[in-house]
């Protein structure tokens, strides 16, 4: 399973959301974010644009997660480098018990920086 985890801006709209996505080639079975995120506008409107299920993270969900690249308002934020590769790492794991997850690339950043995105997949028990 490859998960597509999304970091944006709150001004962000679901296009940004596209853009970060196609900017990672990466097909992808489902997308996710911190809650906050996950319940906007422009994430819902993403989803059932491309037919993908969002699974909402808490932050406890993402602290911690080891990421490839490291954002300082990130980190202070929600104890994570990237709310992108976090959310893409702990996604791919979810509801499997014992599940590992690694990343596929660094995150990825729209050229207006509104929004990003990173995949990973889930490495079976």
């Amino acid at each position: 399973m490859k998960v597509a985890g999304i970091g944006f801006r709150s001004t962000a709209t679901a296009a940004d959301l596209q853009a970060a996505l196609a900017l990672t080639g990466a097909q992808v079975d489902a997308l996710a974010s911190v809650t906050e995120k996950a319940e906007t506008p422009a994430m819902q409107e993403f989803a059932r644009s491309i037919g993908l299920p969002v699974i909402a993270l808490e932050h406890q969900d993402i602290a911690g997660e080891q990421t490839l690249t490291c954002s300082p308002r990130i980190k202070a934020r929600f104890g994570t480098g990237s709310l992108a590769e976090a959310a893409a790492l702990a996604g791919a794991r979810r509801g499997v018990l014992g599940a590992q997850s690694r990343l596929l690339a660094p995150r990825v950043v729209t050229a207006d920086g509104l929004a990003t995105a990173a995949i990973a997949e889930r490495l079976e028990p």
